[in-house]
């Protein structure tokens, strides 16, 4: 998790992040966590319409990046990189399975002890 650029660590950045993947229309976002250096998203969409994921990705970028790239005083520089993948999830045990591997990212990475406890995912708890 120490490869390239760390930007999504700060509270500030990910806060970004996180409200953009959250506000998008046309599309429920299932799973979805914030790592240090990269996002992982798990969303369908909610009519054929709205299944544009390259329009949907390009808003998510770009607004979020006009705002980290303010929040870090940088002007005229890419904030994400250009490539994204994704894949299509075939089948309910499918998306069960990467719904799983999605929120337990952190933990597999040594951000959090559960699911429940990282912050920047949509698996995160408030503790009470």
């Amino acid at each position: 998790m120490s490869s390239g650029p760390l930007y999504l660590r700060m509270p500030e950045i990910a806060g970004i992040v996180a409200g953009e993947i959250l506000r998008l229309e046309g599309i429920q976002v299932s799973a979805w966590v914030i790592l240090p250096n990269h996002v992982h998203l798990l969303a369908e969409a909610v009519t054929e319409a709205d299944a544009d994921w390259a329009r949907h990705l390009k808003m998510i970028k770009g607004r979020s990046a006009r705002q980290a790239n303010l929040v870090l005083g940088r002007t005229g520089q890419p904030f994400w990189q250009e490539e994204s993948f994704d894949r299509w999830v075939r089948d309910q045990d499918e998306f069960a399975k990467v719904r799983r591997y999605i929120e337990r990212n952190p933990v597999t990475a040594g951000l959090a002890d559960s699911p429940e406890e990282f912050r920047w995912s949509s698996a995160w708890r408030e503790p009470e």
